[in-house]
């Protein structure tokens, strides 16, 4: 129902792994992964949801208080962004696709793809590792590396209608230091799955361009282990 069959056969499974394995980082992009439809339902209530909030880490800390982030200097700063609040809302469409993304359905299709058994059985809150997340043009991502150990995948998709590349806000690995970054515009139902420890795996997100404070960058994010 969430996904694209399409996009899961085995023909498509076989070729995005030789794609990932060829690639540095090992990634791939995959337009078109789920069912657009139920997207637009869900990003219906993201934008209409108050329960969003400002979600702030350091390079020392993850998720510090107003006091730390004031406390810390411009370069010790790399993220600023809102997070949805998961334990704000009554259960809805929204919750529903955070909740498919952690099933033993949709991880046994990324089990295939990495050559790795992804579960969950060892995660503590399993839940707090798949949300939704938006920028603003005031916010940032700075580069960071997602790697920790037992993390095998970590996945982005981007829920942006009618975005260019002039809104800016892309998302770019360091990748072969003796060629440019790799980059990769936020586009509408667009998945890029990566290996959090491959070469060149460093990220970072390109700033945002424009002014308008009631326009944001949308997207899901989410990390898996291996047991």
């Amino acid at each position: 129902m969430w996904l694209n069959d399409e996009q899961v056969t085995d023909l498509k499974l076989d070729q995005y792994q030789e794609s990932l394995l060829s690639a540095c980082p090992n990634h791939i992009v995959i337009d078109g992964l789920f069912n657009e439809a139920k997207l637009d339902d869900v990003m219906h209530i993201l934008q209409q949801s108050p329960y969003w909030q400002t979600q702030q880490h350091t390079y020392s800390a993850l998720y510090v208080d107003s006091a730390a982030w004031k406390n810390a200097t411009a370069a010790q700063r790399f993220v600023q962004r809102d997070v949805w609040k998961r334990d704000a809302v009554s259960p809805n469409l929204a919750e529903e696709f955070l909740s498919f993304l952690r099933s033993d359905a949709f991880m046994s299709v990324l089990s295939r793809l990495f050559n790795v058994q992804l579960t969950d059985i060892n995660v503590a809150e399993p839940e707090i590792n798949t949300n939704y997340f938006r920028l603003a043009s005031t916010d940032f991502v700075e580069q960071h590396a997602d790697d920790s150990p037992g993390r095998e995948v970590c996945m982005l998709l981007y829920l942006n209608k009618n975005w260019s590349n002039k809104k800016g806000g892309e998302l770019s690995f360091i990748g072969n230091k003796d060629n440019q970054p790799i980059t990769i515009s936020p586009l509408y139902n667009r998945c890029i799955f990566f290996n959090p420890s491959s070469s060149g795996s460093e990220h970072w997100v390109e700033k945002l361009r424009f002014e308008d404070v009631d326009l944001y960058r949308f997207n899901v994010t989410s990390w898996y282990w291996s047991e």
